[in-house]
């Protein structure tokens, strides 16, 4: 099932059918690409009053909403700002979604049209996936 747009996922969704869920995943992070973690951590702290995360460094830094969400920033060698909506300079982002087994939700993911990265840096802690669009994802265990 790779869809080609958005549009074409959507026209293909049937919302009014029973939701398939054999697996609960749960979203951990949002974790966004930039040049300076830092700085734009603390607006961002700035604007929301999350708590920064205590493991916040130069590469690396993140929030950590209330509700337990963290929202993280990296630091990416030549970065390019996004430019949307101009395709050029796609807008730079992936997910975290905590799962109780890591097998069975990627099984399942793979089914609805996943792709598993080729690189795997999490070893047996997590795993990255690509979804239709080709945003990568994470899975980590609960």
């Amino acid at each position: 099932m790779g869809f080609t747009t958005i549009g074409q996922a959507c026209a293909e969704v049937d919302f009014a059918e029973e939701p398939f869920v054999p697996v609960q995943l749960e979203l951990t992070a949002i974790t966004v690409d930039c040049p300076d973690p830092r700085v734009l951590a603390a607006f961002y702290q700035r604007a929301t009053g999350w708590e920064p995360h205590p493991d916040s460094g130069a590469e690396f830094a993140a929030l950590r909403r209330p509700d337990g969400l963290v929202v993280g920033f990296q630091r990416v060698d030549d970065y390019q700002a996004p430019q949307w909506p101009d395709p050029g300079a796609p807008q730079q982002f992936h997910l975290d979604f905590a799962v109780d087994d890591l097998a069975e939700a990627e099984a399942m993911l793979l089914g609805l049209g996943a792709v598993k990265a080729e690189e795997q840096p999490g070893g047996d802690r997590w795993r990255v996936l690509v979804d239709p669009a080709g945003h990568p994802f994470c899975l980590t265990g609960n």
